[in-house]
C-alpha cells in the first residue's frame, strides 16, 4: 500500500516579555489555558513554561498545512498580545537563562526531570517536528533508514540558534548541542526490519530504560502512536514560510525515496558515524560550510548540495503540488537561515534585545496584510 504522505507540523514558540525581552513563564501558563480553550488539541504545554507548542491537524497536502500553520501562528500571536507577551520563533533565546525558568506542573515532565535531572532543566530549546504519513510500518523503517542521509542538509536549512545565555556560540544550531545531552538522540542506526526496531524498543522497556517509545528522541523515528515518520532534526525557523518549505522538502524526500524503492533503486545507506560527521558540520556552519559527499568521497559546499538535493526531489514535486513551497528553499539560500539573519542583526546593533525584536518581527512575516 502506497503511503498517504500526509503532513503534520509541530512548532515550539517562545513567550517573551516585551519590555525586558526575556522569556516569561508565569503568564505564559495562563495564556496556554486560554489557548487550549480556543484551539483545543492544536496547542499544548512543553516542559518549560515559557515554551508553547502548536500542532497542525493531519493535512493531506502542503497547501492545507499552509492554511493551518498560518492560522495557528496568527492565533498564537494574538493570544500572546492579549497577555502582553511577544511570540517569538527561534530555536534558542539569545540571552535567557534556563536556571530561572519554571517547569510546567505536569506529572510527565516531573518524571522527565527526575530521570534526567539538570540535563532536562537546561533543555530550554525550541524545535520543529514534521510528521509524514507512512501507514505501513516496514515502509516507515525503510524510509527512516534512507532519510537519515538527508537530515544534516535539512538541519542546515533550519539553523536558527546561534546564541545561548547571552553568548555568541560560534554554532549555527546550538539547540542541537543542548538537546544531544539527552539519551537516545541524534541520528539513529539503521534497522533491517520493523521487527528488529520493535525488539530494540521492547528490550529498553523490559530493562526500565524507558516506559514507552516516545522517549526515543532521535532526529527521525517511526512515531510510536501515529502511522508517521517523524523528522525531529530541525531548529524552529523564524518565518512560517521557512517552516513550510522545510516540511515540503521532507515530504518530497519521503515520496522520492519511496518511488526509488518501488523501482528497486533504493538510495544508498551510510553508517550513522558518517552521517554524524555531516550533522556536526551542519550544526557548526549551517549553509556556509561544506558537507561530505560520501559517494564522491569529497567535501562540497552545502549550498551546492542543497541545489543537487532540489534536483533529486524534483520529479515528485508536481504530484505533491508543492512547487511554491519547495521554491522557497532557494529564498532561504539567498537570505540566509534564521541563524545567519540573527547574527547579521547583532553585528548591526551589538544588542541582543534588538535581535529578539527582530525575531518577533520575523515570526509575523507574511502572516498579516500590510
Amino acid at each position: 500500500m502506497m503511503p498517504s504522505f500526509t503532513i503534520g507540523i509541530e512548532e515550539e514558540y517562545q513567550t517573551v516579555d516585551p519590555v525586558t525581552r526575556d522569556l516569561r513563564s508565569h503568564i505564559a501558563t495562563e495564556m496556554l489555558a486560554k489557548g487550549k480553550r480556543r484551539l483545543a488539541e492544536r496547542v499544548k504545554a512543553e516542559m518549560h513554561q515559557s515554551v508553547v507548542e502548536v500542532g497542525t491537524t493531519i493535512c493531506k497536502t502542503i497547501k492545507e498545512a499552509r492554511e493551518d500553520l498560518f492560522d495557528l501562528r496568527r492565533q498564537m500571536i494574538h493570544l500572546a498580545r492579549e497577555h502582553n507577551l511577544l511570540l517569538v520563533a527561534g530555536a534558542t533565546h539569545p540571552f535567557a537563562d534556563w536556571r530561572t525558568q519554571e517547569i510546567y506542573p505536569d506529572d510527565r515532565y516531573k518524571r522527565v526531570v527526575e530521570d534526567l535531572q539538570l540535563v532536562a532543566r537546561a533543555n530550554l530549546i525550541f524545535g520543529l517536528h514534521v510528521h509524514i504519513g507512512v501507514e505501513d510500518r516496514e515502509a516507515a523503517i525503510r524510509l527512516m533508514n534512507s532519510m537519515r542521509y538527508f537530515l544534516p542538509h535539512i538541519l542546515a536549512l533550519s539553523t536558527n540558534s546561534p546564541f545561548w545565555r547571552g553568548m555568541k556560540t560560534g554554532l549555527k544550531s546550538y539547540r542541537a548541542k543542548v538537546f544531544d545531552k539527552f539519551p537516545r538522540t541524534n541520528i539513529p542506526d539503521s534497522f533491517a526490519s520493523y521487527a528488529e526496531y520493535e525488539g530494540f524498543v521492547n528490550l529498553l522497556i523490559k530493562t526500565n530504560c524507558l516506559d514507552n517509545a516516545k522517549k526515543i528522541w532521535w532526529d527521525i523515528r517511526p512515531h510510536p502512536f501515529f502511522n508517521t515518520v517523524e523528522v525531529r532534526a530541525c531548529d524552529l525557523p523564524m518565518r512560517a514560510e521557512e517552516t513550510l518549505a522545510i516540511a515540503a522538502l521532507i515530504q518530497a524526500t519521503a515520496a522520492k525515496l519511496y518511488l526509488l524503492h518501488s523501482r528497486n533503486q533504493d538510495y544508498r545507506q551510510y553508517s550513522r558515524a558518517l552521517v554524524m560527521e555531516n550533522k556536526w558540520r551542519a550544526v557548526r556552519y549551517g549553509l556556509d560550510g561544506k558537507l561530505i559527499d560520501f559517494g564522491k568521497e569529497t567535501e562540497v559546499p552545502e549550498r551546492e548540495l542543497i541545489l543537487e538535493y532540489l534536483d533529486f526531489v524534483a520529479e515528485v514535486v508536481d504530484e505533491l503540488n508543492s512547487h511554491e513551497e519547495i521554491a522557497y528553499i532557494r529564498k532561504i539560500l539567498e537570505m540566509g537561515t534564521g541563524a545567519d539573519r540573527q547574527l547579521r542583526k547583532f553585528e548591526e546593533t551589538d544588542d541582543l534585545k534588538a535581535v529578539v525584536d527582530y525575531m518577533a518581527e520575523e515570526t509575523q512575516a507574511g502572516l498579516f496584510e500590510d
